[in-house]
């Protein structure tokens, strides 16, 4: 079995911090359950609800097209996938303990993203103005350490610094992810797509059923078909099941 020292090494309570439903399973499906089987709790903050999602071909007519019953299907989805993963603890962010005290709550949007090229996203063309990735980082820190406080963990987790494929509320999310951790003075370990020097690299094929089960929950979002997974947009890939984790020095 891969179960090196390194990162995980000492570490009880690990906090993941994602942009969307669904890039908790989508990204770190496998890496949640080895955890668990580490016997280390995970905890989830979820920052936007994923209003701008497409949603698959087969649902488009079930759901409705308006953006408040997208969000209550992802809502739904979340929970779903939480609960099959095993995450101890879930959270969005804006809402308490999610929520620096004395705020009101806030919902940070989906900023929504445009295709640069075949895997790297960019800015949309119509941001909302209450979209995360235009919110006052700050406030984003703020938020985030409010739940690192209450949730206690060990260490924060997050996507690397190109946000895995440029979608700008993963940039924007793990930018503050790294702040939050540092202002803690907790360590912060980026998600790293593919092997490379300073990175521990697990491979964990075992996971593969954990993951596929746990993706069915985002069916508004993605479609398994065997081992493979199905995006809205017609894009299948293989089930991710390999992860690697690196650092990140201050």
């Amino acid at each position: 079995m891969n179960r090196p020292a390194g990162v995980l090494a000492d570490v009880r309570t690990v906090l993941l911090v994602h942009a969307h439903p669904d890039d908790e399973t989508l990204a770190t499906g496998a890496l949640i359950l080895e955890l668990r089987a580490r016997g280390i709790r995970v905890a989830l903050v979820t920052a936007t609800r994923g209003e701008r999602g497409e949603v698959v071909a087969a649902l488009r007519d079930s759901i409705d097209a308006d953006e408040r019953s997208l969000t209550r299907t992802r809502e739904q989805e979340l929970r779903g996938a939480v609960e099959r993963l095993g995450v101890s603890q879930a959270y969005l962010l804006g809402e308490p303990p999610a929520r620096a005290p004395g705020l009101p709550r806030r919902r940070y949007r989906d900023s929504g993203m445009r295709w640069v090229r075949p895997g790297l996203a960019g800015p949309a063309s119509d941001v909302p103005h209450d979209a995360l990735s235009v919110a006052p980082v700050d406030e984003v820190v703020d938020d985030l350490r409010s739940v690192i406080a209450v949730v206690g963990p060990d260490l924060v987790v997050s996507y690397d610094d190109n946000g895995g494929y440029g979608h700008p509320d993963h940039r924007s999310i793990r930018d503050a992810a790294r702040r939050a951790a540092s202002a803690s003075h907790l360590p912060f370990a980026e998600l790293v797509p593919t092997p490379r020097p300073g990175a521990e690299w697990l491979e964990l094929g075992r996971h593969l059923p954990g993951v596929r089960h746990a993706l069915q929950s985002h069916a508004s979002q993605v479609t398994v078909d065997g081992d493979d997974v199905i995006h809205s947009g017609g894009q299948r890939e293989p089930i991710a099941t390999s992860v690697g984790l690196r650092v990140v020095r201050e």
